[in-house]
């Protein structure tokens, strides 16, 4: 039997056709999910705290899939990396909004990643969820903050070790960025409106990845055998704070001697480290693993069974992606869309539950409500939670301690919109 060959002409129309039609299905599909935008550093020296974000937020999308989504369609997650590099951060963040269309990205650790994609977030009109504690003095309107501000974790850290530890002389200890610099200023003004002398402060900064802390602990040793109780406050971020805390131990600075509070050392970060020498040291955050509620025991039990490893830890960020990630979704049902203006306008007053039992407000400055903690390192690398505040604290997103800031609130409702109004001479700053 002879066969039929179809013209080429025929080939090229059905070629066509079948292109077309497959670049219809692909657009259906796509039009079919929303996309949710992960930015975190899963390479270089932050990727020991950021990598476990990353996972928390495909949990969450997994779980939230499993419910039917949002609006009847599927969440689609699409990762970057931007590697620990903060001009690469606006690079990812533009890549997700322009390219990748995501609604909504949650994402940033340190305050030079959140700040290097600012403009970006503004520019194309997006929005950020940030997750972890920062030194506040900011609210922007495209942004909205998970984490805790000054208020609800360095200020009340620090008056817990004056009030419980009786500490009269302090080393304020932090990477060299913007929120140790900028948090260790608002921590300098108020200890000194608390009547602690200049020479009872010392002050030091290193570079990210720092390792040789010999000398500076050394130092801080020094400083404290002066015949007053000494801590140090320590805002040293990421990897840093391995041999940071080896190097406590190498000294014999024990917790007894001279207490460390961190403030960016938690579950994930101690899973990496000999927690020996750091038993008796404390952490403040708003969050611990050891939280006993059932709410807790629930979210822990899915993490671990998502991750198929029952060692896995929990920690305070990714409470805060948790809570930012249900108040996005709930803001989204509300609006019926996933546009920003609609999403921004109904994230204020959303409230939802939090992993210690009570639930956590968007307020009109961006910011939460959230219970203050401090925890106690345990050689099994938990915490036990030595305080806790009665209720929650709402973040102040300005401190009242610094010339500039104490006269500025933020409110982002209409018709004020306003992140920065001074009610001295009751305009918005711009």
């Amino acid at each position: 039997m002879k066969s039929i060959r179809p013209s080429k002409g025929l080939v090229g129309a059905l070629a066509f056709s079948l292109m077309a039609a497959t670049g219809l299905s692909a657009a259906s599909a796509q039009e079919d999910t929303i996309k949710v935008g992960v930015l975190h550093s899963l390479s270089g020296t932050m990727a020991i705290s950021e990598t476990t974000l990353k996972d928390t937020i495909l949990y969450l999308i997994e779980e939230q899939n499993k419910k039917g989504g949002v609006l009847g369609k599927k969440l689609e997650a699409v990762v970057v990396d931007p590697a620990s590099n903060w001009p690469l951060f606006a690079e990812k963040a533009r890549e997700l909004i322009e390219k990748e269309k995501v609604s909504v990205v949650f994402g940033c650790w340190t305050s030079v990643s959140r700040k290097s994609v600012l403009p970006v977030f503004k520019e194309l009109n997006s929005i950020l969820f940030y997750p972890v504690q920062y030194e506040g003095e900011e609210s922007e309107r495209n942004v909205f903050y998970t984490g805790a501000a000054p208020n609800q974790q360095a200020i009340p850290a620090v008056d817990y070790l004056a009030a419980e530890e009786g500490v009269e002389r302090w080393v304020l200890a932090g990477t060299d960025y913007v929120y140790p610099r900028t948090t260790n200023k608002i921590l300098e003004a108020y200890l000194k409106s608390k009547g602690v002398a200049a020479e009872d402060i010392m002050i030091n900064y290193t570079p990210f990845g720092h390792s040789d802390w010999q000398s500076i602990v050394a130092d801080i040793k020094k400083f404290g055998s002066a015949g007053k109780k000494t801590a140090v406050v320590s805002t040293i971020n990421g990897d840093a704070n391995v041999p940071f805390y080896k190097e406590l131990g190498n000294q014999g600075i024990k917790a007894e001697d001279i207490p460390v509070v961190a403030f960016s050392v938690g579950e994930e970060e101690l899973a990496g480290l000999d927690t020996g020498p750091l038993v008796g040291h404390l952490a403040a955050w708003n969050y611990f693993q050891s939280v006993d509620a059932e709410v807790n025991a629930t979210f822990i039990e899915g993490w671990q069974a998502y991750v198929k490893n029952d060692k896995r830890v929990t920690n305070d960020p990714m409470e805060a992606h948790y809570i930012g990630f249900n108040m996005w979704v709930k803001a989204v049902e509300a609006a019926g869309t996933t546009d920003t203006d609609p999403v921004i306008d109904n994230l204020i007053g959303v409230s939802v539950p939090n992993l210690s039992g009570g639930y956590s407000a968007m307020m009109p400055n961006h910011h939460i409500t959230k219970p203050v903690l401090i925890g106690e390192i345990q050689a099994d690398g938990q915490f036990d939670i030595v305080s806790q505040t009665d209720g929650l604290v709402v973040g102040d997103e300005w401190s009242d301690y610094l010339d500039g800031s104490k006269d500025l609130i933020s409110d982002w409702r209409k018709p004020m919109s306003c992140g920065n109004f001074n009610v001295v001479t009751g305009k918005c700053g711009g």
